[in-house]
This record gives C-alpha cells, sequence and structure tokens, in this order.
C-alpha cells in the first residue's frame, strides 16, 4: 500500500471570490465543478492542488483563531525566496517573511483572501 498525495479542501463563503484571488495572486489554475451535486473548484499549481468547497454563507475561522496557533495549510517548495518575491510582487499578504524556524524548516506565511495562513517551506 503506498499513500500518493494530499489535497487541502477549503469552504468558503464565496467560492468564485476565492477562486479569482488564486489564480490571480497565486498563480493556480482552475477548473470548476459548479454544475455537479456537490459544487467545488480544483485549483492547481504544479503538484499541489487545493479544493474549494462552498460553505452556505459561514464564516471562515483559520486553525489560529480556532487553536491558538497554526496554520490552514503547508506547501513544500524548494526555492522560498523566488515564490515569497513572486507574491509580493503581486500584493499578497505576507505575514511572517522567510526565516528558519525553531523545528528546522525554512518558510515563509501568506494569508489569503478568507484569512487563512498558509505556510511556504520545507525542511534543512
Amino acid at each position: 500500500m503506498e499513500l500518493f498525495a494530499s489535497h487541502c479542501v477549503f469552504p468558503t463563503p464565496d467560492i468564485r471570490r476565492t477562486a479569482e484571488y488564486y489564480v490571480e495572486k497565486l498563480g493556480f489554475r482552475r477548473v470548476d465543478y459548479l454544475d455537479a451535486r456537490e459544487k467545488h473548484i480544483c485549483l492547481y499549481r504544479d503538484g499541489v492542488e487545493f479544493i474549494l468547497t462552498q460553505s452556505d454563507g459561514r464564516e471562515v475561522v483559520p486553525n489560529r483563531v480556532l487553536y491558538g496557533y497554526g496554520g490552514d495549510a503547508y506547501v513544500i517548495v524548494r526555492d522560498q525566496q523566488a515564490l515569497q518575491d513572486e507574491y509580493e510582487a503581486k500584493g499578497v499578504n505576507i505575514v511572517q517573511r522567510l526565516h528558519k524556524t525553531d523545528y528546522h524548516n525554512r518558510e515563509f506565511v501568506i494569508e489569503d483572501i478568507d484569512g487563512r495562513w498558509i505556510y511556504f517551506g520545507i525542511k534543512e
């Protein structure tokens, strides 16, 4: 038996608005499944996929708010500096600039349009 991949599922109050943000600001490609019984939008960039679902108008409550710390997704990336520079140029809200953590990762953190914190890093 082998596990192959994992995808984050992000409920959102405005699925189209969130998808547009991920395309315009974060460089993802979007595929809509809004005619499906369970409406969703898949977002792709390289080997990463995020799946947006409708939250029936409910507000997104990020993990750091619910539990006092933590992100909502962690994406492994080799050249964090180049990605941070790309996002900075597009006006993405970078809440933690590239740094080395006390758990030996190099990472930076953005806040998406719904308030989620997404970490981009790798173990050194």
